[in-house]
């Protein structure tokens, strides 16, 4: 996984810690919002992407949507902004394991898996109430 955004970097009022993840919509980073002190989640939407229409409609509407949702299981949405042309998304930092490394380390039991299942299709159904 290769990152965009080095640690030490700040965007804002945050400052990157580590990188989460990426996918095909953008980068996630562990950040210290430094003036609530509190660890948060940026999603960053890479720099190819900041001139396309499309690209940035799609971060928006995602932004928006996520924002109007109040679930356990739905990180919540503290801002979307822009500096210096690096556009991004705050969001609750949750700590824990994957969904594929919780999979990878062990088999699931029944159990576990209906447990997980319950959560997942609760979030998806209040999110396609919205």
């Amino acid at each position: 996984m290769s990152s965009t955004l080095g640690a030490g970097l700040t965007i804002s009022h945050y400052r990157i810690l580590s990188q989460l993840g990426a996918g095909g919509m953008g980068e996630v980073y562990l950040a210290l919002d430094t003036t609530l002190n509190r660890q948060v989640a940026l999603k960053v939407l890479p720099a190819r992407f900041s001139s396309d229409p499309e690209r940035m409609r799609r971060f928006l509407k995602e932004a928006r949507a996520a924002s109007a949702l109040n679930h356990p299981n739905v990180a919540h949405i503290y801002e979307i902004a822009e500096e210096k042309g690096i556009h991004f998304i705050s969001m609750e930092y949750a700590e824990g394991k994957t969904l594929s490394s919780e999979i990878s380390d062990h088999p699931m039991e029944e159990t576990q898996i209906l447990e997980i299942a319950i959560q997942i299709a609760d979030a998806l159904e209040l999110a396609h109430s919205k």
